[in-house]
């Protein structure tokens, strides 16, 4: 619930998580927090680096927490924490592809943009990353997929771009990142994809290992085109693991 106050909007007790914090001056944090009805949001933690202070230990990606602030321009500044529930529980792999949920969606979101489907959906997949660790890549690309749709990159799956002809499970085509898909003949060169794989991706269904691979080249070739080029930190800490 939002305020209006003399100085801007009093936010009390939303619902949201930490993606990223930083440093700031001594004692003090910049964080990034992504909620359902305020989107992403830039906040100033006062003393939370302080060694007594008690939002040191709140203040923890992955957490669900109820979070109050008061805006004033691009940065608000955070008045008030508390836990609304338990964090969830990531190691290893899955620890290492939330933090590349968070990233992802600190590249991509802009500030005070509310996507509640997209907050759902971030939800979901750190309770899978938690629950199903056999299952990471296909959390992860079914994500992506999602957050491409909510911030207006949504890709084309199931017509080819050119003809607008339904995408045939058993005829190739070549990927055009912008576009969408052109069906060429096989033995074409091209960002070559078999339509079966297409398909699946746009139902979310039938799903197999071949599916993912596809998926996942076609996904890293679409992020790395709207994040313009710039690599990502939490890929590399995963290769560095």
């Amino acid at each position: 619930m939002a305020a209006a106050t003399g100085l801007g909007a009093r936010v009390e007790l939303a619902h949201g998580f930490v993606l990223h914090q930083r440093p700031y001056r001594e004692t003090s944090a910049l964080l990034e927090i992504f909620t359902p009805l305020h989107g992403r949001v830039g906040l100033v933690a006062r003393g939370a680096r302080a060694p007594r202070s008690r939002r040191r230990g709140e203040l923890q990606a992955f957490r669900p927490l109820r979070l109050s602030w008061s805006e004033r321009g691009e940065l608000g500044t955070l008045t008030g924490v508390e836990a609304d529930g338990l964090g969830f529980e990531l190691t290893g792999a899955a620890f290492y592809s939330a933090f590349y949920l968070n990233e992802l969606l600190v590249r991509l979101m802009v500030r005070h943009d509310p996507h509640p489907a997209l907050f759902h959906r971030y939800e979901q997949a750190l309770q899978n990353l938690s629950n199903r660790p056999g299952d990471i890549e296909l959390t992860l690309r079914l994500f992506e997929k999602h957050l491409l749709q909510e911030t207006g990159y949504g890709l084309l799956l199931d017509s080819d771009c050119q003809s607008g002809e339904p995408v045939q499970a058993d005829r190739v085509y070549d990927y055009h990142l912008e576009a969408g898909p052109v069906e060429v003949a096989p033995g074409s060169r091209g960002f070559l994809f078999p339509g079966s794989s297409l398909l699946a991706l746009a139902q979310e269904q039938d799903i197999e290992p071949a599916v993912l691979r596809d998926a996942k080249r076609l996904m890293r070739a679409a992020l790395n085109l709207y994040l313009g080029g710039k690599p990502l930190k939490s890929r590399e800490l995963f290769a560095k693991k």
